[in-house]
């Protein structure tokens, strides 16, 4: 209990330190804004984000030298790796939801399901918005404060080229020009939140000619029958955005069989929400053609 006020405290004082920053900067005003990724925007602005990769990214194996890559980030959020794919020379085109009405819901769950979710999270974040005024913002407010905003805001400040593209995972086949081809393409934490995994999983293998990154969680089987766990309740007003986790055997098989050569299990990193502390550990594949 003292580890995680500790780690929220901690959390909450780079929060105010980066506004006030940001604003002496002449940056504009980002207090509202929700960073999901904790990311180095040099002359020492680093952004308050709730998960920070700086130290695990390794843990990925993606290249050192990415020059020339064309690389694909699916679930970009406020773009972490796809500004990391970048500076390692990639070009990188960063897949978001076009708005907060694209994100997937259980049979019978509303937008209002959703946008509940999201605001309570919001909540949890946010210094200056209170709940209250959260329920306010329409989905539009709610979808810039949480994405678009903070991606747009660290594009600027880095002077990114990477493309924004909006698309769900099941249409980005459609959505690329020209078909697309990705020399890597990169998921993590994306098929948790789709209800249908093997519809997602197959539109982005479509877009990858060389290797497919997927970093998530795994379900843990006892034997190695190839299975995909249902974790999203029996609660139709109550469920994580989240319904699939695979198994190792599960995902090796079906990527093999979606013309991905080998499947390297390449290790794992710890994901740490820093306002409390709790961690968890995801699996890192590698699929090559």
């Amino acid at each position: 209990m003292v580890g995680r006020r500790v780690a929220s405290e901690e959390y909450f004082k780079q929060r105010r330190e980066f506004n006030i920053k940001t604003k002496e900067l002449g940056l504009g005003d980002v207090e509202n804004y929700f960073w999901y990724h904790t990311i180095d925007l040099g002359n020492g602005l680093v952004t308050p984000g709730t998960y920070d990769f700086r130290r695990s990214v390794s843990n990925f194996r993606f290249p050192e030298n990415m020059s020339g890559l064309r690389v694909l980030d699916i679930g970009s959020a406020t773009g972490f790796f796809a500004f990391e794919f970048e500076r390692r020379g990639a070009i990188v085109t960063s897949v978001e939801l076009p708005s907060l009405a694209d994100l997937d819901r259980f049979p019978g769950q509303s937008i209002q399901y959703s946008l509940a979710r999201v605001r309570r999270m919001l909540d949890e974040q946010a210094l200056q918005t209170t709940l209250e005024a959260l329920e306010k913002l329409s989905s539009d407010q709610i979808y810039h404060f949480l994405l678009e905003g903070p991606f747009q805001f660290c594009q600027r400040v880095l002077g990114s080229t990477v493309r924004r593209c909006y698309s769900s995972i099941y249409d980005l086949p459609a959505a690329m020009p020209g078909g697309g081809r990705f020399d890597l393409v990169f998921m993590g934490d994306v098929l948790l939140h789709t209800l249908r995994p093997l519809d997602a999983l197959a539109a982005a293998a479509s877009l990858c000619t060389g290797t497919l990154v997927i970093a998530q969680l795994m379900a843990e089987t006892k034997d190695q029958q190839p299975v995909m766990v249902y974790v999203g309740g029996d609660e139709l007003a109550e469920d994580n955005i989240s319904w699939w986790l695979p198994n190792r055997s599960c995902l090796t098989q079906i990527l093999k069989k979606l013309g991905f050569r080998t499947i390297e299990d390449v290790g794992s990193h710890r994901m740490v929400m820093r306002q409390t502390g709790r961690s968890s550990d995801k699996t890192v594949l590698h699929a090559s053609r």
